[in-house]
């Protein structure tokens, strides 16, 4: 798929929906991030120029040349007007994880978004299905979960819901290819919050947690250890606080 002229919209300019939109733009879209608060915007915007994993910061890594990071900035742009989604190609939700808000939010947006547009949610956990039936599209409807640092980690959990179309699923599949990452499609579930990688990690969380309160280490310490044994990019404690407050 030529990512040339494809339309894309990012709900939600926090860590992960700036972090979303800069992947995205950088892969050829032409990209839209849109939230309700001014301030988050201008913060996403200087995130994604010169934050610790903004364009200007690959630049200077030589990950980016200056042309094609001042190439992403131009496909990208941040708005609070909401006739900006009607008529995009994809949609990719990153708005609080609360699961009244994400339904609120896709059944107002399936009355004003173009019939073609495919919805993906980037939840945690979420039901994909059961978001879906709060639209008419629900074979347009899929999941696609990041990893913060969206312009770092490879992640593409990509969620199936029962009534997701296949046409649906490779055109993200290729998106999520084409933008660099490792796209795995796996099963909806009803039963249990999670996908597949928070399910462990929250089990891993548990265990660090049980550490912790029997005294054996500190938090840092099990950070420390887990990166060094495991080569993971941030222990457990350490990521919990990155995906939600920003890396630093």
């Amino acid at each position: 798929m030529s990512n040339e002229n494809y339309k894309i919209g990012v709900a939600g300019a926090g860590v992960m929906g700036s972090g979303i939109a800069q992947v995205m733009a950088l892969s050829g879209c032409e990209v839209v991030c849109r939230d309700i608060d001014e301030e988050v915007l201008n913060a996403a915007s200087s995130s994604v120029d010169s934050g610790r994993f903004g364009v200007r910061s690959a630049v200077e890594r030589g990950k980016l040349t200056d042309e094609e990071a001042n190439n992403a900035l131009e496909r990208l742009r941040f708005t609070t007007e909401t006739k900006e989604f009607d008529d995009l190609d994809l949609i990719i939700e990153a708005i609080p994880e609360r699961f009244d808000l994400k339904v609120s939010f896709w059944k107002e947006l399936d009355e004003t978004a173009s019939d073609r547009t495919i919805f993906a949610s980037n939840s945690s956990g979420f039901p994909i299905s059961a978001m879906a039936a709060a639209t008419e599209r629900s074979d347009r409807f899929i999941g696609w979960h990041w990893a913060s640092p969206a312009p770092v980690m490879k992640l593409a959990e990509i969620v199936r819901g029962r009534e997701t179309s296949q046409e649906t699923v490779d055109t993200v599949v290729s998106l999520a290819e084409s933008a660099g990452k490792n796209p795995v499609v796996i099963a909806d579930t009803d039963t249990n919050w999670g996908y597949v990688t928070n399910r462990v990690y929250f089990a891993m969380v548990k265990e660090a947690s049980a550490v912790v309160s029997e005294g054996i280490a500190d938090r840092d310490q099990i950070d420390q250890l887990m990166t060094d044994c495991f080569r993971w990019p941030s222990g457990p404690f350490g990521m919990t606080r990155g995906a939600t407050s920003g890396w630093k």
